[in-house]
């Protein structure tokens, strides 16, 4: 069920932040910076000028590696499966190097008691877990998302992919990580939320300026954010694509840093996050 909006008072603890000169677009009144690039090169200017973590939270979708000439299906009919050279395999170990490479990155980011949200598929979640392990992370929960309505395996040859998977860990085993029990025992009717979350994939109202082939549904991204963040709180997305990381920050009064290296879907992004600010009208200072 969806979750309410918590007070937008600002906590105005990242006075101090400014990601101004290396975003294309910026607001600083709403709090959203977001940035055309590599994220491995943007996260290490941003080491530079925050070398003990500046961020409370990050939601990263990372490739899943999945872009090998193959196919599935797409309103009813057979499409390919290539979104582009980005998701293309660098084989087990390339594909393991990127991982331990950003995930170190995000996790010099952090703040000390920071957490980070990680989805992805068989494909790729093996190897991010693996990196978390190897880097020093604290796991806190594995959260499956299911799918109700996936599309059907057209080789008949395995069973049909209906999952997700999402970990959510600690920057290190020292942390004290936020966890708003409360607010996620209202949302599931006044009883513990579980780590199995149903829910449908991003209906068409979300993706009116521009599509993603891996684009998350808003209330995926919003538990999380809601669980781990409060107002105020700075949130990263390394690997923006359209922006709904953004979109929900800018809906619950976080602020959001957003890195994508493709234009176009920098651009979606930028017009959904834009069309959330006018919508709540919400700002962190006066003009």
């Amino acid at each position: 069920m969806p979750i309410a909006a918590k007070s937008r008072k600002s906590t105005a603890v990242h006075e101090d932040f400014d990601a101004a000169p290396l975003a294309s677009f910026a607001d600083a009144r709403a709090g959203v910076w977001l940035c055309h690039g590599d994220c491995l090169a943007t996260l290490d200017r941003i080491i530079e000028r925050h070398p003990h973590g500046v961020f409370d939270a990050i939601f990263a979708d990372p490739p899943y590696f999945l872009s090998n000439g193959g196919t599935t299906c797409k309103s009813g009919r057979r499409t390919k499966v290539d979104k582009g050279a980005w998701d293309e395999s660098r084989g087990a170990e390339g594909n393991h190097e990127f991982n331990r490479a950003w995930l170190s990155r995000c996790q010099r980011v952090l703040r000390p008691d920071g957490t980070l949200w990680i989805s992805g598929t068989q494909h790729v979640i093996h190897s991010v877990g693996f990196a978390l392990q190897q880097l020093g992370f604290k796991m806190l929960n594995t959260i499956t998302w299911e799918k109700p309505n996936p599309p059907p395996n057209l080789s008949c040859r395995y069973f049909t992919l209906s999952t997700e998977t999402i970990l959510w860990a600690a920057k290190s085993e020292r942390s004290r990580h936020t966890f708003n029990y409360a607010a996620m025992r209202e949302a599931n009717g006044g009883k513990q939320m579980k780590s199995v979350w149903r829910m449908k994939a991003p209906p068409g109202a979300e993706k009116t300026h521009g599509r993603h082939p891996t684009q998350k549904p808003l209330e995926l991204i919003e538990r999380c954010l809601l669980a781990s963040t409060n107002p105020g709180d700075l949130v990263l997305d390394p690997f923006l694509g359209s922006g709904t990381t953004g979109v929900v920050a800018a809906r619950h009064g976080r602020k959001f840093v957003g890195i994508e290296m493709n234009p176009s879907y920098l651009d979606t992004a930028r017009k959904r996050v834009l069309d959330e600010i006018n919508k709540t009208g919400f700002r962190f200072s006066k003009p």
